[in-house]
């Protein structure tokens, strides 16, 4: 899917685990991890502005669009190849 997910870079940026934000928005744990590894199919946007509020971010913060990201997990390894080069 060509929709990477970068909320474990705003979590990190944030300084707050990922439980603590999924307590503030209203959601499970589980579903935000699934969210957050880029397993999910769809967000809403209610989902989306919560985290938007909490996080102090942007929707591009945390959603890109990367013409190459496959579904099957190719996309966060090459997340992780690029922030490696950013770093």
């Amino acid at each position: 899917m060509p929709i990477v997910v970068n909320l474990d870079v705003m979590l990190a940026k944030r300084k707050v685990q990922l439980n603590t934000v999924a307590e503030r928005i209203g959601i499970t744990p589980q579903n935000l991890s699934v969210l957050n590894a880029g397993r999910a199919r769809a967000i809403r946007f209610s989902t989306l502005e919560k985290l938007c509020e909490v996080l102090e971010c942007q929707p591009g913060d945390l959603l890109a669009f990367e013409r190459d990201a496959l579904a099957d997990g190719e996309g966060a390894l090459a997340r992780a190849r690029n922030r490696t080069h950013e770093a």
